[in-house]
């Protein structure tokens, strides 16, 4: 699970930060203690999902993970430490997608690479290095996140994130 840090988009949907959102009233909550807010990835993608069928346009961050779905019903999985990402729906249509998750860790199966220049976001799959180029995803918002978080992230703490299953 992913715990939800002040600065964060507030996970009820807003799309404001968790301090100006829903922190204040987790903080009132008859003096008890604010826990952490768990998040599930699973149920992220399957929210991610919904609004690729919906035909909207999302963008969501949760640590290094970046959920997002285009007007055209594509929606992706992205991962900042090694750049990993996962289809999980196309033209509207959800994709399954192996997650598995514990309270210490977050395996994805991931599918993809990639990357972002300029107006064109390309993945690359690892099963057939086949590449795909997008040229129509919200590219400039994508690369001002990824800045963003590696600026948040010392890279000795993206470097611990990943387990090697080799270990």
């Amino acid at each position: 699970m992913v715990k939800i840090g002040r600065n964060e988009q507030c996970p009820c949907g807003s799309g404001r930060k968790y301090k100006k959102c829903c922190l204040p009233a987790h903080q009132s909550n008859q003096g008890a203690e604010l826990q952490p807010q768990k998040i599930s990835v699973k149920e992220e993608v399957a929210k991610l999902q919904q609004a690729a069928a919906n035909h909207e346009e999302t963008l969501k961050v949760i640590g290094v993970f970046i959920f997002f779905s285009t007007k055209e019903g594509d929606a992706w999985l992205l991962e900042l430490t090694d750049m990993d990402a996962v289809v999980v729906a196309r033209a509207g249509q959800a994709i399954e997608v192996e997650i598995n998750e514990s309270p210490e860790t977050i395996e994805v199966n991931w599918s993809h690479q990639f990357s972002v220049k300029g107006k064109t976001f390309t993945a690359t799959a690892y099963a057939d290095k086949a590449v795909e180029t997008h040229t129509t995803y919200p590219t400039a918002t994508i690369s001002g996140t990824i800045r963003k978080l590696q600026s948040r992230f010392s890279s000795e703490l993206l470097e611990q994130i990943h387990v090697d299953p080799a270990k």
